[in-house]
């Protein structure tokens, strides 16, 4: 992956395909601004799936130790990995 171009949100308006086909055919992502300050990034779909992919890998990794530690500790009243997951992601929201 090439280093991000960075842009801001009028330009990335004006030219939006241009910013699609750069991270798509050039795996370059482009960062956009919004009044000096980054917001958001637009890159290859493929790259997202990607990072999606390794990010949910290793929540499941870290859920898989932690129910790990809390089953050898023999911690009463424990939860189930599903359950710990839920309560993880609706702390997210």
């Amino acid at each position: 992956m090439s280093e991000p171009v960075v842009a801001s949100m009028a330009e990335v308006r004006r030219h939006l395909a241009d910013v699609i086909d750069r991270a798509r055919r050039e795996e370059t992502p482009t960062i956009i601004t919004r009044r000096g300050k980054q917001e958001a990034v637009v890159i290859d779909i493929q790259e997202y799936q990607r990072l999606r992919e390794i990010a949910d890998n290793a929540e499941e990794a870290w859920l898989n130790r932690l129910a790990d530690e809390a089953e050898s500790e023999g911690v009463e009243g424990a939860i189930s990995l599903e359950e710990m997951a839920a309560l993880l992601r609706a702390q997210q929201d």
